[in-house]
């Protein structure tokens, strides 16, 4: 089992910043692949970046340049730090985790709980 809490997000302005923590917990060998996800009202849950085990990185068309995910494996925490943040990236930001690498497909086993991010105009 691992457990996958997020926190960083919040409300921001066009253009700002925000940097989110994943921290993992319980058996790492199952969260040896990494990905950050983002639900909107009304929208299906979307891939935004992933990370595999040998800190290979995969990006959404639309947040590439923008984003970066990074991982610290000593405190078994995933980040994601977001860039020149635009309106529509508002959504819950999820963080979730597997032992096989779903890349942006939302297959992953494990997932948290999400965290809000609200950018506005």
């Amino acid at each position: 089992q691992v457990q996958l809490v997020e926190s960083g997000g919040g409300s921001v302005q066009s253009g700002g910043s925000l940097r989110l923590s994943c921290a993992a917990s319980g058996d790492t060998y199952s969260s040896s692949y990494m990905g950050w996800f983002r639900q909107a009202p009304g929208k299906e849950r979307e891939g935004v970046a992933a990370i595999d085990s040998d800190g290979s990185t995969s990006y959404a068309d639309s947040v590439k340049g923008r984003f970066t995910i990074s991982q610290d494996n000593a405190k078994n925490t995933l980040y994601l730090q977001m860039n020149s943040l635009k309106p529509e990236d508002t959504a819950m930001y999820y963080c979730a985790a597997d032992q096989i690498y779903w890349w942006l497909l939302p297959n992953y086993n494990y997932w948290g709980q999400g965290t809000q991010v609200t950018v506005s105009s």
